[in-house]
């Protein structure tokens, strides 16, 4: 049998320590909680019955969070009963003496913010990591047309496997590989929000056996046979109104590097007199740096870009300290009629490596700049095969030179 509840005293000094005897528990009763005069009245439990002199009544719980003491207001009288007050009460009373946080987890759910806002914060987050702005842009922009007209304003804690599967089933055949980069971007999503607590688990993981397979077809990137590539330089000289595009093409051919790579050189990273091109790690796919042995014909290419204009950072420029745009390549090439994309230049260099040189193989990699796949090699392997790379490269420029019949 409990003691009928007794409003804290008022105007007289607390006693000090804890109160003699036993604890309060479940000392209210629903009538009480809806005729108490004003006053502070204890439940049991660390919860607390407050009436105020208006007769509005709510419930406090003082809790003891983390070594602090703490008020946490559990809600109306009116709006919440006092049997749910009660649970509210013991479940964070034990959350709290389990080493949690019920405040915690309280602003959590309050501040839960949308996917579409979740997607934002995602991007801010791993835009400084990304080499290009327009992978960004492309990032979100592919979310904005698919995911967000069904999501976007939902909470990112309530999305669900249903919802994703309305997103990606009309596209996941129509539209192959664009449905797997939403998957994959949905889910870079979803994982943030599972690291911020504002969920338990990822329903990304559910789709693919109810998406089933896709039978996807490698496709290779257009590329000449290495003996056209020469050809193909000589067709892009002097084509376009701006010189920088056609030196920027023969450049890249004769470095096997990369468009981006060669896009954002910038000259001090080449050393003339070292005859090296040193790219550092940020532009590089495999994220380490790269030295790039320089021919005879790279090195007049490169005095004729700094003659077209010395004072921009970048030693292939459309003007000022612009570099050129990521689609010069291929409109020169498309305009030429050229059957090629840039990066495919790269794989015309592997074959002609592969058929007309003795090179070995790991030197040809390594032009290529690709990571060693076996582990134990790469471990082993401290030597970048830089001087056996210049003599390839040379032979590379020799052959391009050549205007003999490629037969």
């Amino acid at each position: 049998m409990t003691s009928s509840p007794v409003p804290a005293r008022k105007g007289k000094p607390a006693r000090k320590g804890k109160p003699k005897g036993r604890h309060p528990d479940k000392a209210l009763s629903a009538q009480f909680v809806r005729a108490a005069p004003p006053g502070r009245y204890c439940d049991g439990n660390t919860l607390y019955l407050f009436v105020q002199e208006s007769g509005a009544r709510s419930w406090v719980q003082r809790l003891v969070i983390r070594g602090r003491r703490h008020d946490l207001g559990l809600g109306s009288a009116a709006l919440v009963s006092l049997a749910e007050a009660r649970v509210r009460a013991r479940a964070n009373r034990k959350l709290a003496r389990e080493g949690g946080d019920p405040m915690a987890e309280r602003r959590r759910a309050r501040d839960v913010p949308s996917f579409a806002e979740a997607a934002a914060r995602v991007l801010a987050q791993k835009q400084p990591g990304w080499r290009s702005e327009k992978h960004g842009r492309d990032w979100m922009s592919s979310l904005e047309r698919y995911a967000f007209p069904r999501i976007g304003k939902v909470s990112v804690s309530e999305v669900t496997s249903a919802d994703l599967l309305e997103i990606l089933s009309p596209i996941w055949y129509t539209k192959a590989a664009t449905a797997r980069v939403v998957l994959q971007r949905m889910r870079s999503v979803l994982d943030w929000a599972m690291a911020m607590e504002f969920r338990t688990g990822n329903p990304c993981d559910q789709l693919r056996p109810v998406l089933g397979s896709q039978h996807r077809v490698i496709r290779h990137m257009p590329a000449l046979p290495h003996r056209d590539v020469a050809a193909a330089i000589r067709a892009v000289r002097g084509t376009s109104r701006s010189p920088a595009g056609p030196l920027a093409f023969e450049f890249l051919v004769l470095t096997a590097a990369r468009w981006g790579e060669v896009r954002w050189a910038e000259w001090g990273e080449i050393d003339d007199g070292a005859r090296v091109w040193t790219v550092p790690a940020a532009r590089m796919k495999a994220k380490r740096e790269h030295r790039v042995p320089l021919c005879r014909r790279a090195l007049e290419i490169l005095d004729r870009a700094r003659a077209l204009d010395d004072r921009s950072p970048f030693v292939f420029t459309r003007g000022g300290a612009k570099p050129l745009s990521e689609k010069t390549l291929r409109r020169l090439l498309k305009k030429q009629e050229i059957a090629a994309v840039p990066h495919g230049f790269r794989s015309s260099f592997r074959d002609w490596a592969a058929e007309k040189t003795d090179h070995p193989r790991e030197v040809v990699e390594a032009a290529l700049a690709h990571v060693v796949q076996n582990r134990v090699e790469a471990a082993y392997r401290r030597t970048d095969l830089f001087e056996r790379r210049r003599h390839l490269m040379n032979d590379w420029a020799a052959y391009l030179a050549d205007d003999r019949s490629r037969d």
